[in-house]
């Protein structure tokens, strides 16, 4: 399933969709889990999903540390307000964010807020925590607007054709990215990679033909658990990643400011990590292995073979193949999640899959999740092994970049 596919049949998956959350949680989880259901429903890519989440988490962490005073004061310099209501603060920021960057989903977002208010006592406290909501979040846009003219602007990247040939209509991904305002990057390409492998090269060879067995359409190597983890990790965005970073939200003895700093971190990391990662792939543009392996007496190396009619187990996605955006993604929300538990042992951490509804897949070490993602990628058909070692150590750099910025 394609992203454009796989973002069409969302809202239908959605229904289907088990949260992984105690009942335990507190506002900024609950908001947090909405926020990825308004995605799904909305059928965003990943990407523009990534970036609304983490605009969301910062906005959410400042109105609750403006209110606890647990952390310093940030950039955005908002009024304190001790006594202001955090429920009513939370759900400000969220309606205020999501009103602007999901339209589409109004009704839903109205309705939440509306409930969410209905539940807290009218008085100042409320008011307070509303007014403060919405400062916070016209502030997160404020101090964005850069990013915002990045995403709005025309794309760099072109296609390659010449006058009067057909090339397929469908455009690429994120075409805008590269052009966007990182959050904790110096610039969009500080973590950008040397080149893939010289065609050439024996790990051309080796990696291509480990996928050409492994992520093929009808491939009889592929193992029944590896099938369903590629049908697992075919899903992306907010929803499949937030759920394990909610699992460390809700153990004993965690603080609301905490979890608000929390999710804004894995918010802007994994932001971040879009940015980098597509700075990387239109950069190289480099080839699917559905193109390769269809092409594969054009790379000059004798240990590949063409197959003229192979398919990759999903459906390839509508952009250049290096780095492995998904190992990016888990490798950089891997690296935040790491230095908030420190030597502390790593909980079950869950999520769950719109591609695989009903399954819910569990890890209780960090390293193993992000070893599933990128071998997951390879299973589907869409990413060599070369690609996804170089998006993870990508990954684990913007991500230890994100927390090591918040620490200073």
């Amino acid at each position: 399933m394609s992203l454009l596919n796989q973002c069409m049949t969302g809202l239908v998956a959605s229904l289907a969709l088990l949260q992984v959350a105690p009942s335990h949680a507190g506002p900024v989880e609950d908001w947090n889990s909405k926020l990825c259901d308004l995605t799904v429903a909305a059928r965003l890519p990943p990407n523009i999903g990534g970036r609304i989440a983490a605009l969301v988490q910062t906005a959410v962490y400042e109105t609750v540390n403006a209110i606890t005073h647990r952390y310093p004061a940030s950039d955005l310099k908002l009024q304190p307000a001790p006594g202001a209501s955090i429920d009513a603060a939370v759900a400000a920021a969220n309606h205020t964010l999501l009103s602007k960057l999901l339209p589409i989903q109004q009704a839903t977002v109205d309705a939440a807020y509306q409930a969410a208010l209905a539940a807290i006592a009218d008085g100042s406290a409320k008011t307070d925590g509303i007014a403060l909501g919405k400062a916070a979040a016209a502030g997160v846009l404020a101090l964005r607007a850069d990013d915002a003219e990045g995403v709005a602007a025309a794309e760099s990247y072109r296609p390659h054709t010449t006058p009067g040939a057909y090339v397929p209509t469908v455009l690429p991904a994120a075409l805008q990215w590269p052009q966007r305002k990182p959050w904790a990057m110096t610039r969009v390409d500080q973590f950008r990679p040397g080149p893939p492998p010289d065609l050439k090269s024996a790990r051309w060879a080796a990696d291509y033909n480990e996928i050409k067995t492994l992520g093929a359409r009808n491939s009889t190597r592929r193992t029944a658990e590896q099938t369903e983890i590629a049908r697992f990790w075919e899903a992306t965005g907010p929803a499949i990643y937030f759920p394990l970073a909610r699992s460390i939200t809700v153990l004993p003895g965690r603080e609301v400011t905490q979890n608000a700093r929390l999710l804004a971190l894995a918010g802007q990391a994994m932001d971040d990590a879009y940015i980098a990662v597509f700075d990387a792939k239109y950069h190289y543009n480099f080839w699917r292995p559905v193109t390769a392996i269809r092409n594969a007496d054009l790379d000059g190396n004798d240990r590949t073979e063409r197959d003229p009619t192979w398919l990759p187990f999903i459906d390839t996605p509508m952009h250049p193949e290096y780095p492995c955006a998904h190992c990016i993604i888990s490798a950089s929300l891997g690296a935040v999640l790491q230095a908030e538990l420190g030597r502390e042992a790593t909980p079950r951490l869950s999520t769950t899959s719109v591609t695989a509804p009903g399954v819910v897949r569990s890890w209780t070490r960090i390293e193993d999740l992000v070893d599933e993602v990128a071998n997951a990628r390879i299973y589907d058909g869409v990413h060599y092994r070369f690609s996804t070692e170089v998006g993870r150590q990508m990954g684990k750099r913007i991500g230890e970049e994100v927390v090591g910025r918040s620490q200073r």
